[in-house]
């Protein structure tokens, strides 16, 4: 009997808790360029290069997928895939030591940058107001990094680690559907610094489809003995959010 009334509670508040739980999917397209890419490696012993100004960098195509859940509508879980590839090409003005190896002045190098960074965040909805939306949390972002030098010789530096990062979103509604967003993932520290946002105008389709259009920033890197990168990323680009 007991069993019995739970499996009946069970029925009876399975549609209140599907209607609790709201997954999404988000996908974001683009053309992404290197606004600066300066790399010395070793960071105490390496040249530095810029793979902007001492080489011709190339913009090229980006896209983001994310992967989530708001829960009670203030809480909202999501896993985040950020791959980015870029590619600089020219002649070396001076010799530069990179990663172990030494290219001459003159050479002819292709440099890659490959920076892929999942995520999984977690955000709290702070404020819930006719027109604006504030929503607050923490990311745990693992860096997946590379560098590579390839001319006559070959040399690369690969970077895998964990960054803790403060994460949000503001929307400000301008009518029921069009909306101005800021949202991001930033932290600095002595180490270095990470800053992911972007700033969007977003237009409410129908119930449960966002679509949007904006810039986004992907700015930081580090300074210690092994390396110094810093680099500034700019993006493009048009997304769009949907109800599951």
């Amino acid at each position: 009997m007991r069993v019995g009334w739970i499996v009946a509670a069970l029925a009876v508040a399975a549609p209140g808790v599907a209607r609790a739980v709201e997954p999404f999917v988000d996908v974001e397209i683009g053309v992404a360029w290197a606004g600066y890419d300066d790399v010395r490696i070793p960071g105490d012993g390496g040249t530095l290069i810029s793979l902007t100004d001492d080489l011709d960098a190339s913009a090229a195509p980006y896209f983001r997928v994310r992967l989530g859940a708001t829960f009670a509508r203030r809480h909202t879980l999501f896993a985040f895939f950020t791959p980015l590839r870029l590619e600089s090409r020219g002649t070396l003005p001076s010799e530069v030591a990179f990663a172990g190896e030494t290219f001459a002045a003159g050479d002819e190098v292709l440099a890659r940058f490959r920076f892929d960074s999942p995520r999984l965040t977690y955000r709290y909805g702070l404020l819930r107001r006719e027109r604006l939306d504030l929503d607050v949390g923490v990311t745990a972002k693992i860096r997946e990094a590379a560098i590579s030098l390839q001319g006559d010789r070959y040399a690369e530096r690969t970077d895998t680690g964990f960054v803790p990062l403060l994460s949000f979103r503001v929307a400000w509604r301008l009518t029921p559907a069009l909306a101005l967003v800021l949202d991001g993932d930033a932290l600095a520290a002595p180490q270095g610094r990470a800053e992911d946002v972007v700033g969007a105008l977003e237009v409410t389709l129908r119930e449960g489809v966002r679509a949007r259009v904006g810039y986004r920033l992907l700015e930081g890197g580090a300074d210690n003995d092994e390396v110094y990168t810093f680099s500034l990323v700019h993006h493009l680009g048009a997304g769009i959010t949907v109800a599951l």
